[in-house]
Formats: structure tokens, C-alpha cells, sequence
């Protein structure tokens, strides 16, 4: 089924060469880097205070919850992959091709309100990084986001592939913070491995369950599936069907690959809290702010809460990248309007900015807290209008011709797909 219109990223779009031929290795290489911005979601500020309060409350016991939504997220993007790639539209323009006028209009909307919350989420938790290493006032430290409109201007200026190092990059850092701090932690290595296991205590006891759902609920980001679904098609493949399987299989181990980080980087946050205040009896840190003040005194390592920052900052600022492609290809694809990057980027932004500053000016620390928190509740409320949708249309012939899921795999992602959505209907009615 051919697109409805000219591709979203249009500059972007069949921009990286994948070689013809010659080693698989090569080939492979060309795929790698969509499943990385993808991952960025997946660590966002927004899923920090969860892990924190998880592995600080209740110890290793939520690893197998992190490990489950990670395990759900992989699925959902393979699928997310897959209808870029075989249907050659991204979710926006299947759902405009698919769906009335007005339906398209209010998928629309929920999108861009996901969106801005996600970059309300991006920027809090750069306000809070620039808050904890330099002191910066945090209503500074929100108008100073503004900078990063300049930021994606100068990266896509480049190429597609320079964003993808970018992103890669930034991803190694907080990697390697993360890899300092737990070694510095000295995690139970058994209590690690034994997290991993799911234990009936996860559902009988409230407080559990409901920081579970918390880790479950805010792990996938709707914005994520639309942005998979365009990026693939950043490669240059042929188009007969033989090539479009290889460039599914190769999409899938690149999302796959890369949300194993993601699963590490948001298992780590969990073992640190769980290592650091749990172990000595902390269990009440929920924060980040917080635990980057009692990170450095309960380790005794001076340079722990620094290192934390410095994850915390380069989460923020990949978030950003990421949230602006997404914000580009929502427009484009349900609308099919292009506005320069810049101007797309400023008023999202700007949505994101104008509320934060009202809220911290008003209320302080807490309330950049408390919105961080609704800014995950958002998004959750959003879910259902995304999953929906793309576990519909990859399960349909009319749209994927013959690479619609087999029924194993759409059972699958229908499973995942009322899972989540009935997690987040249980969080918000807890919440609410």
C-alpha cells in the first residue's frame, strides 16, 4: 500500500546507503541506529523517579517488572519497524490513510499533547541536572531548554547518521556513569539475579503493585512508535520483498540490541537505589533530587552524586533529539503539513516551557516534582490511542500485504497491548 503522500523527514528519507552485496556485517552496520534514538524514550527523566523509588522502597524486587516492560517494549517497536518498512508509511500516515477525517484530527491531538508532555518530562529533568551540578535556579534551568532548538538545528544540518552518533554517544556516557557508580555500589549479586525472578509478593502487596505499574506504565512512550516507524526509512533498500525481509530482520536486532541497553541503564538506576539506600535502611528516597544529595554521603564516594548528574543531564538532552523528530513526524503524517524544524521545535517547546516555569515559580522543587509526575500520567492516558492502532494495522493485509504479523505474534502484541493498557488504567485510577 503505497503512502498518501510524500514521506515525514523528507530530507532524511532513503538517506543512508546500505550496501549491496559484500559482507553481512556491512549491511547489518547500515541498519544500526534507529533502535538507539528509539531506546532514548525508554530512559527518559520521566522513568528515573520510578526506579529510584523502587529499588530504594523495596530493593532487587522490581528488577523482574523493569525486565517485563522491556521484554513488552521490544515487541512493540519490532512491530513499529516492521510497518515502516513493509507498508512504507510511518503510524501517523496509516492512521490517515486508514481512518476518517475526524478520527485522524483527534488522534492528532492526543498525539501532540503526548508529545508536549514528553518534552515537559526532557525539560524538568534538564532544569534538575542543571539545578544539582550547577546550582542554576531551576526556573533558569527550564528557560535555558529553550537553547536546545539551536542544538537539533545543528545536527540535522549534518545528516541523519551524525544524529544517530549523537544519540549513541550521549548513551555510552550514561552508560559508563551508570557502570562507575555500580561498581563503586557493589550491588548483592545474588539479590540481582533473584529480582530478575517475578515473586507473588509483586501482587499482593498494594505499595508494590503500585510502583510496579508505575515502572510498567511509564516505560512506553507513545511518541516512540511513531518515530520508529519513520526513522526505518531513513535506509536506502531495495524495494522488492526479499529486501524488505532483511531490512525487518536487521531493524528488529537494531531495536532489539539497543533496548537491551535501555533495559540495563533502567535496571541500574534500580540496583543503585537498591544498593545505596535500601541497603542501609533509606527506604523512603523517591526523588531525584534527592538521591543525588545522598548518593555521594552514603557511598562515600565523592564523586558519585556528580556522575549521576551528568547521566541525568545527557538523558535530558538526548530525550530532546529524540521528542523533536517525533514531534515533526506526528504533524507530517496526520496533517501532512511541514513547518521548518525550528519553528516546530520553538513551539513545542515553548508548550513545554510556560507551564514549567509557572509551576516552579509557583511552587518550588515539589512542584517540578509533582509535574513530572503528571506529565507520566499523560502519557499513559495517551497509550491506548497509539498501541491500538499499530498492533491493527501490522496484523492487516490490506496494509502490510504479505508481511502482517503471523496470528502468533499478533496474539502477542494484542496480550501486550491490554496489558498496558490495563496497568495504566489501574495507575491513573490509583492516582486519581
Amino acid at each position: 500500500m503505497p503512502p498518501a503522500s510524500a514521506p515525514s523527514l523528507i530530507g532524511s528519507h532513503r538517506s543512508v546507503v546500505v550496501p549491496v552485496g559484500g559482507k553481512p556485517g556491512r549491511r547489518l552496520a547500515a541498519f544500526l541506529g534507529p533502535g538507539f534514538l528509539v531506546a532514548v524514550g525508554y530512559m527518559d527523566p520521566g522513568n528515573w523517579a520510578t526506579d529510584i523509588a523502587g529499588g530504594s522502597a523495596f530493593g532487587y524486587t522490581l528488577l523482574s517488572v523493569v525486565l517485563l516492560s522491556n521484554l513488552m517494549a521490544i515487541v512493540l517497536q519490532a512491530l513499529s519497524a516492521r510497518l515502516g518498512i513493509a507498508a512504507g508509511l510511518d503510524l501517523a500516515q496509516a492512521c490517515r490513510a486508514q481512518y476518517s477525517r475526524s478520527v485522524t484530527l483527534g488522534l492528532w491531538a492526543l498525539a501532540e499533547v503526548a508529545i508536549i508532555a514528553c518534552d515537559l518530562a526532557e525539560v524538568l529533568g534538564t532544569a534538575i541536572a542543571l539545578k544539582l551540578l550547577f546550582d542554576l535556579p531551576l526556573v533558569w534551568g527550564v528557560l535555558v531548554t529553550a537553547l536546545d532548538v539551536f542544538l537539533i538545528l545543528a545536527l540535522q544540518r549534518y545528516g541523519f547518521r551524525k544524529i544517530e552518533a549523537f544519540i549513541v554517544a550521549l548513551l555510552l556516557i550514561i552508560a559508563g556513569c551508570f557502570a562507575f557508580e555500580l561498581f563503586h555500589a557493589r550491588p548483592d549479586v545474588g539479590g540481582v539475579v533473584a529480582g530478575l525472578l517475578p515473586t507473588p509478593g509483586i501482587l499482593s502487596d498494594p505499595t508494590k503493585l503500585y510502583l510496579a505499574i508505575g515502572i510498567l506504565g511509564a516505560t512506553v512512550m507513545p511518541h516512540n512508535l511513531y518515530l520508529h516507524s519513520s526513522i526505518v526509512q531513513t535506509r536506502a533498500i531495495e524495494a522488492d520483498d526479499a529486501a524488505k525481509a532483511e531490512a525487518v530482520r536487521l531493524a528488529t536486532f537494531d531495536s532489539t540490541l539497543a533496548l537491551g541497553l535501555a533495559f540495563f541503564i533502567n535496571a541500574a538506576i534500580l540496583i543503585l537505589a537498591a544498593a545505596v539506600f535500601h541497603a542501609s535502611g533509606q527506604t523512603g528516597v523517591a526523588d531525584i533530587d534527592e538521591a543525588y544529595r545522598l548518593l555521594a554521603p552514603t557511598m562515600g564516594v565523592g564523586a558519585a552524586s556528580i556522575v549521576f548528574g551528568i547521566a541525568l543531564l545527557a538523558s535530558g538532552q538526548n530525550s530532546t533529539v529524540t521528542g523533536t523528530l517525533a514531534g515533526q513526524i506526528v504533524m507530517e503524517g496526520f496533517l501532512d503539513i511541514r513547518l521548518p524544524v525550528w519553528l516546530r521545535r520553538l513551539v513545542t517547546r515553548l508548550l513545554a516551557i510556560v507551564p514549567a516555569v509557572l509551576v516552579v515559580g509557583a511552587a518550588g522543587d515539589s512542584g517540578a516534582t509533582r509535574l513530572l509526575v503528571l506529565s507520566q500520567v499523560v502519557l499513559s492516558l495517551q497509550l491506548p490511542f497509539a498501541v491500538v492502532p499499530l498492533v491493527a494495522f501490522t496484523g492487516r493485509s490490506t496494509v502490510m500485504g504479505r508481511f502482517a504479523g503471523p496470528i502468533w505474534l499478533r496474539a502477542l502484541a494484542w496480550i501486550i497491548a491490554a496489558t498496558i493498557i490495563g496497568l495504566n488504567i489501574t495507575l491513573l485510577w490509583g492516582m486519581f
